[in-house]
C-alpha cells in the first residue's frame, strides 16, 4: 500500500498541474460527483486548493475523503522497489500538434483505415490513432508551429511509417481520396515511399525499404 507521504506528492502534483494550466486537471476533477459536467477549460477556472486536490487524491485511491485515507494509510511500509530485469527501451510514439485532435482523428479513421484508441479530455485535447500495432499520439496546441516549418521545408517529415507493401497501401489510400503530399516514388536510398498530410500539415511518410 502507497504511504501518506505518496498521497501528498500527488495531490501537490495537481496542484500544479492547475497552476500550468494542465488541461489533463479536468478528468481529475470530474471525478468528483458535483463536478462532472465541468468542461476542462472549466475546470481550470475553478479555485483550486490543496484540499480540493487531496480530496480527488482520496476518490481515486478508493475512499470517501481525505481523512478516510489518511486513516488508512498512516504508518504503512514503504514498499521496496524490486528490479524485474535488465533495462530496456520498449517503443516509441510520434506526437502530432494539431489544432483540433477530434477531426485529425476522423482523418486518420476516415482516410487511412486508423482505429481511435482514445480521445481524452473534454472537449479532447490528447488522443491516439492507431493501425495494425503502429500508434501515433496527437495533441492539441493553440498553433501547430512545426507543420508551419514542415510547409517551408521540403521533406520535413514527422513521422515515418514503415509498411510490408507500400504498393497496396498507396492504391488504398488513392482509393479513399487521400491528397498526398508525396506520391509514390522510388529514392535514391533504396526505400519506396509516399506522403500524406494531415488537416494541419503534419507529413507522415510510408515506406518500404529494399
Amino acid at each position: 500500500m502507497p504511504t501518506i507521504e505518496t498521497y501528498r506528492k500527488q495531490a501537490k502534483l495537481l496542484l500544479r498541474w492547475h497552476r500550468e494550466g494542465d488541461y489533463s486537471i479536468g478528468g481529475k476533477v470530474r471525478k468528483l460527483e458535483r463536478y462532472q459536467s465541468l468542461t476542462d477549460r472549466e475546470a481550470l477556472a475553478l479555485k483550486f486548493t490543496l484540499s480540493l486536490a487531496q480530496e480527488i487524491v482520496a476518490v481515486e485511491a478508493g475512499y470517501q475523503s481525505w481523512a478516510e485515507l489518511k486513516v488508512a494509510t498512516t504508518g504503512a511500509p514503504k514498499t521496496p522497489r524490486i528490479s524485474s530485469g535488465p533495462l530496456l527501451l520498449k517503443n516509441v510514439i510520434p506526437i502530432l500538434l494539431v489544432r483540433n485532435v477530434e477531426i485529425c482523428a476522423a482523418f486518420f479513421q476516415q482516410k487511412l483505415g486508423f482505429e481511435i484508441d482514445f480521445l481524452h479530455g473534454l472537449p479532447p485535447f490528447y488522443g491516439a490513432v492507431s493501425r495494425d500495432g503502429v500508434c501515433l499520439h496527437i495533441r492539441y496546441v493553440h498553433q501547430p508551429f512545426f507543420a508551419q516549418a514542415a510547409a517551408q521545408e521540403k521533406s520535413l517529415i514527422c513521422a515515418s511509417i514503415e509498411v510490408s507493401h507500400v504498393h497496396d497501401l498507396f492504391e488504398e489510400f488513392k482509393a479513399r481520396g487521400v491528397e498526398f503530399a508525396q506520391t509514390l516514388t522510388k529514392q535514391a536510398w533504396g526505400g519506396t515511399d509516399f506522403q500524406v498530410r494531415d488537416p494541419d500539415g503534419n507529413v507522415i511518410s510510408f515506406v518500404t525499404y529494399g
